[in-house]
């Protein structure tokens, strides 16, 4: 209980609203976002959590989580794994008995994560220009409760992450989320390729971004 009052986190924003990806799409959730992220995607959509945000204790991330009423929790980032304090959060956030999902990029250690988390791992392709950064070690710590995901940017990218599906056996893993780059490749050419190459992997589109556009904090 101690930790919950002293150890603290730069947050970027809190803030409700619809899940946007992964299985959970639709669902009103509640987003933590952490501030700070190692790596540097070039089509990334959230540059302004890079920098800057505010300290919470863990005890005011769950008091201001408890205002919406919602059983869904997303911590994300940035890269949210980037803080040490983000293991404690997620751990209050489960013990507080909501379904908890964590979105990272796969490049640090999730070994140590808790088991009631539901991981989402971005493998980055080669044109998100972070490919060499992928912590493959990660695989092993991936149970049928996570999901990974791939944004793809182009065909490059495609038969990329295509051949890493086969070479890693990912389908035996867990569910396997393949998403064009908003505004680069169209939606519609994704969903033609996966249906040539029959590929075993979710299609997603980003939902909020259908509603909203590419406004931050939605």
């Amino acid at each position: 209980m101690q930790a919950l009052e002293t150890a603290t986190l730069r947050i970027s924003e809190i803030f409700h609203s619809l899940q946007g990806e992964t299985s959970r799409m639709g669902l009103p959730t509640v987003f933590i976002r952490l501030t700070g992220c190692p790596l540097r995607c070039h089509y990334c959509d959230t540059a302004y959590a890079f920098t800057g945000g505010s300290n919470f204790t863990i005890a005011q991330i769950l008091t201001q989580v408890a205002q919406y009423k919602t059983q869904f929790v997303t911590v994300t980032g940035g890269e949210p794994l980037a803080q040490k304090a983000c293991l404690l959060l997620l751990t209050a956030l489960c013990d507080a008995q909501y379904s908890v999902s964590l979105e990272t990029s796969g490049a640090l250690d999730i070994s140590e994560v808790d088991a009631r988390v539901s991981k989402i791992m971005d493998i980055k392709t080669p044109d998100s220009g972070e490919s060499e950064k992928n912590n493959w070690t990660n695989l092993k710590h991936l149970t049928q409760r996570d999901e990974i995901k791939f944004v793809l940017c182009n065909e490059e990218d495609f038969h990329w992450a295509s051949r890493m599906i086969q070479n890693h056996q990912l389908q035996e893993i867990c569910p396997i989320l393949f998403s064009p780059v908003y505004s680069n490749l169209p939606p519609e050419t994704l969903a033609g390729w996966i249906l040539r190459d029959q590929l075993p992997v979710r299609m997603q589109i980003q939902l909020h971004k259908l509603l909203w556009g590419e406004s931050p904090g939605r």
